[in-house]
């Protein structure tokens, strides 16, 4: 089971280390990220960001798009490209994509696709390379993920998952909703901290697993509070330290691998099976057996 899921998550080092370092976006141009799912998710770590539907809608007023999108085939986010005015950056997993032939800049950010469609390591690479286009050091990321990856990790029994952050730690919680969603079939939802506290309590109870992104200053202020209001609540709780979003999401990708072990679950192909209802309703089965 999750043989491409776990390849890829204790690949994620070794990736990570082949990230290109070195290029930049101009220093006083206005840059939005776009992107659709996991990559959207990728895309809110580096400032502005606008999800690809969104962008088609209404094009953001910027000189640089920077589109996310791993294989270079997402519609959305394609779109998104061609109705932007200004320039655009690629970051992706393939050099030769339609997509790729099209912009303007091109980030080969992974040394392969990502055969799992419970995307890890491609989210993590895509993070540190735009991390690196905002002249952020990326150097220390690998050994930090390697740190992360001997960490035990507990499945939980619950059904309904609840994940909060705020700030940068705001697309974490995203992107861990949707791992546990896609690998381990769990009801899981992303909050932003502070908008959690306010009724969205009234359907949490004793049966809900929850985790708070601690965050910095006033984030991990509120941070705490979630986590007093949650324990008076009869909830499990894990308050997680916060480093980068890199090193961050690796939790729940463990996490994910264990929920999915212990209840029987293949990850790989985010339950879209050949002749399964989900791939009949999204019209796209998985390719890999």
């Amino acid at each position: 089971m999750a043989g491409e899921t776990r390849r890829a998550v204790f690949a994620q080092p070794d990736w990570l280390r082949q990230v290109p370092a070195t290029r930049r976006l101009p220093a006083d141009a206005r840059v939005v990220f776009t992107g659709c799912g996991t990559s959207f998710h990728a895309a809110q770590t580096g400032g502005w960001a606008v999800q690809a539907l969104e962008a088609v809608l209404s094009p953001p007023a910027a000189d640089i798009m920077v589109c996310i999108s791993h294989e270079g085939t997402t519609e959305l986010t394609m779109e998104a490209e061609r109705a932007f005015g200004g320039d655009v950056w690629l970051v992706t997993g393939k050099a030769d994509s339609e997509f790729a032939e099209r912009v303007d800049e091109v980030v080969v950010c992974t040394p392969e696709l990502e055969r799992s469609w419970c995307h890890t390591a491609s989210y993590t690479c895509a993070v540190a390379a735009i991390a690196a286009l905002n002249d952020e050091e990326i150097d220390w990321l690998p050994g930090a993920v390697e740190e992360a990856l001997r960490a035990d990790v507990t499945p939980f029994a619950q059904q309904r998952v609840i994940i909060a952050g705020a700030g940068r730690d705001r697309a974490t919680a995203q992107e861990a909703a949707l791992k546990l969603r896609e690998g381990a079939w769990v009801d899981a939802t992303a909050y932003e901290t502070e908008q959690l506290l306010h009724g969205h309590l009234a359907a949490v109870d004793e049966h809900v697993r929850a985790f708070v992104l601690e965050g910095e200053g006033r984030a991990e202020e509120r941070a705490h509070d979630a986590v007093a209001q949650l324990e008076k609540l009869g909830c499990e709780v894990t308050l997680l330290p916060t480093r980068h979003p890199v090193v961050d999401i690796v939790h729940f990708h463990l996490l994910t691998l264990a929920v999915a072990d212990a209840r029987g679950i293949d990850p790989d192909p985010i339950r879209r099976a050949p002749g399964s209802k989900w791939a009949e309703a999204s019209g796209s089965p998985y390719p890999y057996d």
